[in-house]
């Protein structure tokens, strides 16, 4: 089960990077596998600069060597590379997953290096695993703000469909809470991604305990 911490500082209180950062150990320290960088609006100097620093912070809170949250950085594969990051995760704004992954497959990256790609229908999903990407967000499952221009929700039957019809890790995003988590699961998500499940809890002890309770639904 892999659980994804998607970042936007703009609903952290201030929207500052340090409080982003304070907010992305807290992710790592609690066991979450993933922290997907999404912040659209810095320049390529600020994302790296932040990204860089979350490594860091992902390098202190981490349980062990083997046991080790990567960081994911969003669109920006230059970043990516430039920051260290374990992978870079692409919308439909970024370069065709296509193009993408055959540049950063053909000696470009680290063979680790991990792409993602957001889908929100099943050809869309299908495209993506046909590119050779690791593993796909599909959705808004539930309706969200933060995907309300990406239409209807999707709904735990077509997370099924796309679940059943490639063989890449699908992650459930869009709306995702403590208590539907485990409708996802038994769709067959191999796990979930979300913006304010664990973003908004600013107490450690309190994260760590959302986790587990996570973790006990696979």
């Amino acid at each position: 089960m892999v659980l994804c911490y998607v970042t936007d500082r703009h609903l952290l209180p201030g929207s500052s990077s340090s409080k982003l950062l304070r907010s992305v150990e807290y992710a790592a320290a609690a066991g979450l596998d993933w922290i997907q960088l999404r912040e659209k609006d810095l320049t390529a100097g600020q994302l790296a600069t932040v990204a860089r620093d979350a490594i860091s912070a992902l390098a202190r809170a981490a349980r062990t060597d083997s046991v080790r949250p990567r960081l994911i950085v969003n669109d920006r594969i230059d970043v990516a590379l430039a920051a260290g990051a374990a992978g870079v995760h692409l919308s439909g704004a970024s370069i065709p997953a296509n193009d993408a992954i055959r540049w950063l497959r053909a000696g470009n990256a680290p063979r680790e290096f991990k792409v993602g790609v957001s889908c929100h229908s099943l050809a869309e999903a299908r495209d993506a695993e046909a590119a050779g990407a690791d593993y796909v967000f599909f959705g808004p499952i539930y309706e969200t703000p933060s995907k309300a221009n990406f239409g209807q929700p999707q709904g735990i039957e077509r997370l099924s469909e796309v679940c059943r019809s490639v063989r890449i890790p699908v992650l459930a995003i869009g709306g995702i809470s403590e208590s539907n988590a485990r409708a996802c699961l038994h769709a067959g998500a191999a796990g979930v991604a979300a913006i304010r499940l664990f973003q908004e809890i600013s107490d450690a002890d309190e994260l760590r305990a959302l986790v587990s309770r996570l973790r006990s639904l696979a």
